[in-house]
């Protein structure tokens, strides 16, 4: 925790620094500005109702855009509805699509160039995604009785204005990679997740006070209670995120002339949490379609119901789990080259101690993630389910979203940025050296 201070306050004192983290602040808080912004057309009461006789709005996507559609607080309907969630359902569709498609997978092996021609790819998907959900909202307005336009002039203004917020978050996140510090969309996500503290620390209080038939004294203690799992919880995110296995490497002397090189002992690291908190996200929006889907565009009968109560399902769990898991090994497959990895090691003079180099020391490395993936998704499926199931148990809680989900988030993003901006002052640590 000392040392994640002093890299801020080192960073603060360089000029480029300072700005990348001012403008991520300005950006964040222009998302938050965004989230109050109402769409004209829509009558917030009559919208509001409609969402809370379906109750399908809550849980995830409440906490990582901060938009609550629920409960009696609402004042508007923000033009930032739809959030991150078009761009992370078209994330999940380009990296399926990329690991189907060959000529996807060749231009994702194109370094940098087929990198910018993906996330082309992806921002024309999202744009899509958006509109669709758009009209889907538009028309849970219509069913709602929720429209104050006349019907064509109202679809227009609703589906423009909601795709165009969507276009914007996804445009932001972007900016905040170029111009910040961090990753842009898990800013705003992080952005989302921090405006519900508060919102989340009251709803406890109520909750202990209702168990405990509104003893003051035994309320805040439940509070501090919580708190104290959720640190626990934080510190032992903490502890894996920046946990790795390290995997000795030896390089082979050279002779160049008369002076000899290499020889000297490393390692290899190799993250024990290697995909971060994205399993969790693709895992959770996967669930949420189908539901999604029948809310917004109004679908009745017994089947339909079923999927709106699929929440509070024991299969959502098991399913949940499973997603996590099949998340972690899939985004491990398409990130993580242990041929490549092999091969550059081969080329530099460098060899695992008893592995042949070549084929041999891929094997040994593919091995050895694969033992890390196993512990990385299980570890994943704990952090997210247990607050969850935790808080069925206790019945009282159920409403409450201080889960597993947004700590990685937050642990995650937070480390990320710490990362970048020791990365940064290194660099110019030796800038200013070699000057």
């Amino acid at each position: 925790m000392g040392s994640m201070f002093e890299t801020l306050r080192n960073a603060l004192k360089i000029q480029d620094l300072r700005k990348r983290l001012v403008f991520t602040l300005v950006a964040m808080v222009i998302y938050r500005l965004g989230t109050a912004i109402p769409v004209p057309g829509i009558s917030v009461q009559a919208f509001t109702e409609f969402f809370n006789r379906l109750g399908q709005y809550g849980g995830f996507m409440e906490t990582i855009t901060g938009i609550t559609l629920t409960g009696e607080t609402v004042r508007a309907i923000p033009i930032f509805i739809l959030g991150i969630q078009p761009y992370i359902n078209s994330s999940i569709i380009m990296q399926l699509l990329t690991a189907a498609i060959p000529a996807l997978e060749r231009l994702s092996q194109e370094g940098e160039a087929g990198r910018k021609k993906i996330q082309k790819i992806t921002r024309f998907v999202t744009v899509g995604l958006a509109l669709i959900m758009s009209f889907a909202y538009w028309s849970s307005s219509r069913s709602a009785e929720a429209t104050v336009l006349p019907p064509v002039i109202n679809a227009l203004v609703v589906i423009l204005s909601f795709t165009a917020g969507s276009a914007f978050i996804m445009w932001l996140g972007e900016q905040i990679n170029e111009r910040g510090i961090g990753n842009g969309i898990s800013m705003i996500i992080f952005t989302g997740i921090i405006s519900r503290f508060p919102m989340n620390i009251q709803a406890i209080y109520f909750a202990f006070m209702q168990w405990s038939q509104s003893n003051i004294i035994l309320a805040i203690l439940g509070v501090i209670l919580v708190i104290v799992v959720f640190v626990a919880i934080i510190t032992l995110v903490v502890y894996i995120q920046s946990a790795e296995r390290r995997i000795p490497v030896q390089y082979a002397k050279k002779v160049i002339g008369r002076k000899m090189y290499g020889g000297q002992s490393t390692y290899l690291p190799i993250k024990v949490n290697q995909s971060g908190v994205l399993p969790v996200i693709f895992a959770v929006s996967v669930l949420m379609l189908p539901s999604t889907i029948i809310s917004l565009f109004g679908f009745q009968g017994k089947v339909a119901q079923w999927f709106l109560n699929f929440s509070s399902n024991p299969l959502y769990y098991v399913l949940y789990a499973l997603f996590i898991l099949a998340f972690t090994f899939f985004y491990s497959s398409i990130s993580f080259n242990p041929i490549e990895m092999a091969n550059n090691l081969q080329k530099n003079g460098g060899f695992i101690p008893g592995i042949r180099p070549g084929r041999p020391t891929a094997t040994f490395i593919a091995k050895t993630s694969k033992r890390l993936l196993w512990f990385e998704a299980l570890f994943l499926v704990f952090i997210v389910l247990f607050p969850s199931l935790l808080s069925l148990l206790t019945n009282s809680m159920q409403n409450i979203w201080l889960g597993g989900t947004s700590v990685l988030i937050i642990v995650g993003v937070a480390m990320d940025m710490i990362t970048q901006l020791e990365s940064q002052l290194m660099m110019r640590h030796y800038k200013g050296f070699l000057d």
